[in-house]
């Protein structure tokens, strides 16, 4: 089970640095979180509203209407309880950077194990065929099929070693760069389960 993101009580404290720098609705509110765990975090609308709502009960954000959304700003009593609490942010600060390594790490982990399951999948496909091939007692087409398959298989193979070096390549300069977008290894992950759906299905 994933660890949370955010200690109890960190994640409001963080929300409120963020509005320091500028007013923002809530999607940005989102985004620009989204943006410092480099896309491997990114809360949802439930997670961020009612801390919203708590800090403006609190009097530390007051909340405008920009045509169609909600505008939140800082308080004078909220850039306060943040000077208080300067030490405590700098702890979460470096939680963060720990957070993006850890979430980066998981990523991998997930890419590698699908990488290992595609890969299974297309030595069980070969078995399959082999014999489903000798079950037939076609030996002749036995031997051609189990030379082309053991063929493919290597050239698959090695597509794949490639495919997994050069993804872990990217991943790595990515996390460098603190911005590994969420819909990127969604993508990853929707077209390995296509390719393992497709080597089932054939």
């Amino acid at each position: 089970m994933t660890p949370p993101v955010f200690a109890h009580g960190h994640l409001r404290l963080y929300l409120l640095s963020i509005l320091a720098t500028q007013p923002m609705h809530g999607y940005e509110l989102i985004q620009a979180l989204g943006d410092r765990f480099g896309g491997t975090y990114v809360p949802s609308a439930g997670t961020i509203y009612p801390r919203l709502a708590k800090l403006e009960d609190e009097g530390l954000v007051t909340k405008s209407s920009d045509g169609r959304k909600t505008v939140y700003e800082i308080t004078a009593a909220g850039r306060a309880e943040l000077e208080a609490r300067q030490g405590e942010l700098d702890g979460i600060e470096s939680d963060v950077t720990d957070s993006v390594r850890r979430l980066a790490d998981e990523v991998r982990a997930s890419v590698n194990g699908a990488m290992k399951t595609l890969r299974a999948d297309l030595a069980a496909a070969a078995r399959e065929a082999r014999d489903d091939a000798r079950d037939f007692g076609r030996t002749v087409r036995v031997d051609t099929q189990r030379s082309t398959t053991s063929t493919q298989l290597h050239e698959a193979d090695m597509v794949l070693n490639e495919f997994r070096h050069q993804v872990r390549v990217d991943l790595r300069r990515l996390a460098a760069d603190g911005e590994i977008p969420a819909e990127t290894v969604a993508l990853l992950k929707e077209r390995l389960a296509d390719v393992r759906a497709a080597l089932r299905a054939s």
